[in-house]
């Protein structure tokens, strides 16, 4: 019975100190661990305040892609502040304030260490068109009642895909292209499904197109060189009624082009003209 009360008391005074020496143990490496963090936390902000890597002017900073907008107009739209370190920048947040502008469609934002820089790669809006609009209404809203009065328009610029862009924004980035010759009254936000498969037929008819009055839903009037042209509501067969006013090409050895009022396709297989109003002069007699 001594013996094994002996025993006992042995392994319980090792199980202490092999107890003492885990806890000792885990107290050093708790230690060692905060010690760690701190210094790497310390030794990043002391990296990213590096003189080196820090952007200290718009030089730093290469834009690619673009071909309408200069290198200083998007360098413009990032509106940073130099010096900017280089490791504290979010290359997303930037992306997206880019893609917030009207002539920006897509945006990518890169940072390279060695040299320190930045890359900003963009797609931009190409517009086809400018859109005349009602001060009152925007892309999104409808035109005015029919019988209300005429409202001062606005200008504003269309790309290929119906996207609306401000005129006074677009022009204030000085774009290195001309702006488009040809002009949309009327356009609504419902039209923008149509818009894109309305303007490639424009471009590609022989026909040259200069404006295009949307304003009536239920008639589309196009000025063209051949003069006014009404299509009757935007339908599938718009590219075909081009194609009928191509082949009506000879109508002015027929016909004096100041006397026609407007070329009616809206059934383009039995097209019609309609013809100026003559008014007699008038005649006073004298007594």
């Amino acid at each position: 019975m001594t013996s094994i009360a002996s025993v006992s008391q042995t392994e319980l005074t090792q199980r202490r100190q092999k107890l003492r020496r885990q806890r000792r143990m885990k107290s050093f490496q708790a230690v060692w661990r905060s010690l760690f963090i701190a210094g790497l936390a310390g030794g990043l902000v002391w990296v990213t305040t590096l003189p080196a890597w820090v952007i200290l002017k718009p030089d730093q900073i290469e834009i690619e892609g673009n071909k309408i907008l200069s290198k200083q107009a998007i360098q413009s739209l990032l509106s940073l502040s130099y010096p900017q370190y280089l490791l504290r920048l979010q290359p997303e947040v930037i992306a997206e304030k880019l893609e917030l502008q009207p002539a920006i469609e897509q945006a990518t934002v890169t940072r390279q260490l060695f040299p320190p820089s930045l890359t900003v790669q963009v797609k931009e809006r190409h517009p086809v068109a400018i859109a005349l609009l009602a001060r009152t209404s925007s892309p999104t809203k409808t035109t005015p009642r029919a019988g209300s009065p005429p409202q001062p328009l606005s200008a504003g610029l269309l790309d290929e895909d119906g996207v609306w862009m401000p005129l006074e924004s677009y022009a204030g980035l000085k774009p290195t292209l001309p702006l488009p010759t040809l002009k949309i009254i009327g356009y609504r936000d419902e039209y923008r499904p149509y818009w894109s498969a309305l303007y490639h037929a424009v471009s590609r008819s022989p026909v040259k197109v200069f404006e295009i009055n949307w304003q009536q839903p239920a008639n589309l009037i196009l000025r063209t060189e051949q003069g006014m042209v009404h299509f009757g509501s935007y339908s599938s067969r718009f590219a075909y009624q081009l194609a009928v006013l191509d082949r009506m090409r000879d109508l002015p050895a027929h016909l004096s082009t100041s006397q026609i009022a407007y070329i009616d396709l809206k059934n383009p297989d039995s097209p019609a003209i309609q013809m100026k109003k003559v008014t007699a002069p008038v005649t006073t007699n004298n007594p």
